[in-house]
């Protein structure tokens, strides 16, 4: 469909600039309005890096959706004539034999099954290929070569540049409050400093901020805080792909996984566990339990970076929805009024397929993922119905 309705996306993170670009190029007049800068220091699309990976157990959707994805991010990179995605492959390594059922296991089954050339890794070989690793405590797993990591702060910077150049305006300082309404008809959003932004469309991308501009999903979808720690080795070479690519330890049992070392000598790893819920403006540190959590993590794993000092640490905030899934479709109760959030902390690496699916659900077009990234639980009956559960033990990178 092309159109030239007006649309106003809310939030100049990875799920609004994409879409707004999609909308754009489907001929829609798109404008993008956020606080900024961009990319905001504080957005979960922010930081030097995000995985890129194909790798979820049994899921053959999002199994599907992130290898349509790693496609786009070739395509990115030839079209911006710079590689922000780095194909470096991932480790997967495991503590315990995979067996069937286990994230590790039913990946690997999935993935070679449609033909990827995944190497499964036997008792010894994590300590011959990757020397770093404890291989007298990781003994299975395997190396995926078609995944890796993006570069997400200048990606972010990147697409922004993009959408301009595409004709859409990109307003900064601007702090959403609220809705304007119509009736039951959005027809744009009032600013903290009472400016008006005026829309045929509104789509809400705001990440962790969504719930100040929808209360009403305050219930289903929250700001979770996870633990981010930088480490400067002293051997860097050695931490640099093929022997030490991006990668994830015991990932469904610790929640643990990481990077190689980037331009400037840091090795970047992090927690995606169950993480504490914060208020979205809390002051963002890290708690002393976290930071022994890492030590012990790296004392049986990575024991060559156990006793270097720490090189910095931060708090990541995810917009965890109640089941770990995307949110991203038309209200069935606001006309005009698109969601498009709930990141759950593995939402960056679907970066180029992700503004195709808002776009659908503004225009009303069935995909095969419609009805998963749904707002099922939007409506009161259904809520009222379907109990709100934190999935918060989930482990999906």
């Amino acid at each position: 469909m092309v159109s030239d309705d007006s649309v106003l996306v809310i939030g100049a993170g990875i799920f609004g600039l994409t879409a707004a670009l999609e909308l754009r190029k489907r001929g829609h007049q798109v404008t993008v309005a956020d606080p900024g800068p961009v990319p905001h220091p504080m957005a979960a699309s922010n930081d030097v890096s995000r995985m890129v990976r194909m790798d979820y157990g049994a899921d053959s959707l999002y199994s599907t959706l992130a290898a349509d994805a790693i496609e786009g991010w070739h395509r990115w990179n030839e079209a911006w004539g710079e590689d922000l995605y780095h194909e470096d492959g991932i480790l997967l390594a495991s503590s315990v034999p995979m067996t069937p059922g286990s994230f590790e296991h039913d990946s690997y089954t999935l993935l070679t099954g449609r033909g990827f050339p995944l190497e499964k890794l036997s008792p010894g070989d994590i300590g011959i290929r990757y020397p770093n690793w404890n291989s007298n405590y990781y003994i299975s797993g395997y190396f995926n070569p078609r995944a890796g990591w993006a570069e997400a702060g200048k990606i972010i910077a990147r697409l922004v540049q993009d959408a301009m150049n595409a004709g859409i305006l990109v307003v900064t300082g601007f702090s959403a409050s609220k809705l304007l309404q119509n009736g039951s008809k959005v027809t744009g959003v009032v600013s903290t400093d009472a400016r008006e932004l005026k829309a045929d469309f509104v789509v809400v991308a705001a990440g962790v901020w969504t719930t100040e501009l929808l209360p009403n999903l305050a219930d289903r979808m929250w700001p979770v805080g996870q633990p981010i720690f930088y480490f400067k080795p002293i051997d860097v070479d050695s931490y640099r792909p093929p022997l030490f690519p991006p990668w994830g330890a015991d990932i469904p049992r610790s929640g643990w996984y990481g990077f190689p070392v980037n331009p400037d000598g840091v090795v970047k790893l992090a927690n995606h566990g169950p993480g504490r819920r914060v208020h979205v403006n809390a002051e963002r540190t890290i708690l002393s339990e976290d930071q022994d959590s890492c030590r012990a993590f790296l004392a049986h794993s990575l024991p060559s970076l156990a006793s270097l000092p720490l090189h910095g640490s931060k708090m990541c905030l995810y917009c965890d929805t109640w089941d770990g899934d995307f949110w991203i479709a038309s209200d069935p109760e606001r006309i005009g009024l698109v969601v498009a959030t709930g990141g759950s902390g593995h939402a960056f690496k679907f970066a180029p397929v992700l503004g195709g699916l808002v776009a659908d659900a503004l225009e009303g077009i069935q995909n095969a993922y419609s009805d998963r990234f749904s707002c099922l639980l939007y409506t009161s009956d259904a809520a009222d119905d379907t109990p709100c559960v934190d999935l918060g033990g989930r482990r999906i990178i």
